[in-house]
């Protein structure tokens, strides 16, 4: 039973009121808030663990609490859900999608297997539960390329949803990959001509890129990783040198941490060639910013929205999960 709160009406209620009873649910719920870097700064600092996909799901897959809250996206609710399928399972948003697990619907992903009989099916973790559970593996951005190198090299791989991802991850392993044709709205709409301008302008600084990105942008990088491991390249880095951060943009809320006196640039992106030119809000995620601070108040008072997956959707999906987290 969740006791009285100590919050004001919705229309008068303050940051500081809401984190209050944010922080006061979540004792009585015996809860864990996750959140991924892309979250607004505000979700971030009231979550206990901020993360990556694949340090999100490890951190699924271990925890004690009787209820997961997720800031994040639709398909990375649907991961805790599978690694924990007696627990309740929260989303603040259940809009909150993803246009590259869009991009691969099951149906169609199931006809394309059947095209290459014979091929190991590597999923990226940014899919539906149910192309997962076509798949052998899943993988995250941060250990992509050690799935595939595990994998024997007389085996041919299917590499979906992300199509940059892929290239990138055949690149650095070697490896040839049947690529599904799919991609992220904010990765692939960085401006190559507006980040070489950009990168003049600042010749000292670092560039960031997460390889999700198309090849032109992922050439111009000092580093290319995951988000995890593009904060890492900052930790490591110059503490007071410049960044430019060719992801989206809030994982600049944990690196101005990790380096306060340091400069975070974002990359410009472009609309896709329209004559309006370059867009500096197009690299912001339309759908991980569809999560607030209020949204969380009231999905943890409400206990909703939750969560539901089929059993045997789950039983299907959680292998290559597992593999995915044992292989990282």
């Amino acid at each position: 039973m969740i006791a009285s709160l100590p919050i004001p009406p919705p229309e008068t209620a303050t940051p500081a009121d809401l984190v209050s009873a944010i922080a006061q649910l979540k004792r009585e719920m015996r809860a864990l808030i996750l959140a991924h870097y892309y979250q607004d700064g505000s979700v971030q600092d009231v979550a206990d663990f901020i993360g990556d996909s694949l340090q999100l799901a490890r951190q699924a897959a271990a925890t004690s609490a009787d209820t997961i809250v997720f800031c994040g996206v639709h398909f990375m609710a649907e991961t805790a859900k599978i690694l924990n399928p007696a627990k309740q399972v929260l989303l603040l948003d259940l809009a909150a999608g993803c246009s590259l697990s869009d991009s691969c619907p099951a149906d169609r992903f199931q006809r394309f297997i059947a095209e290459h009989p014979g091929h190991v099916v590597v999923t990226y973790v940014n899919s539906s539960a149910a192309v997962k559970a076509l798949s052998d593996y899943c993988v995250t951005s941060s250990n992509a390329c050690a799935v595939v190198n595990a994998i024997p090299r007389e085996k041919p791989i299917i590499f979906a949803p992300d199509q940059f991802l892929g290239d990138w991850v055949s690149r650095e392993t070697g490896r040839p990959l049947v690529l599904w044709n799919g991609s992220c709205e904010v990765h692939e709409n960085f401006s190559q001509t507006r980040l070489v301008e950009l990168q003049a302008q600042h010749p000292a600084s670092r560039t960031l890129v997460h390889p999700e990105c198309p090849l032109p942008i992922r050439a111009l990088a000092d580093v290319v990783g995951s988000t995890s491991q593009l904060l890492d390249a900052v930790r490591r880095g110059d503490p007071a040198g410049t960044y430019i951060v060719v992801t989206e943009p809030g994982i600049i809320h944990q690196m101005e941490k990790a380096a306060p006196a340091a400069r975070f640039l974002m990359a410009p992106a472009e609309t896709g060639g329209t004559s309006l030119g370059s867009c500096t809000h197009c690299n912001t995620c339309p759908h991980m910013r569809r999560n607030t601070l209020e949204k969380l108040y009231w999905c943890m008072r409400n206990r909703a929205p939750e969560l539901s997956l089929d059993a045997e959707l789950i039983a299907r999906a959680r292998l290559p999960i597992e593999r995915m987290i044992a292989i990282g």
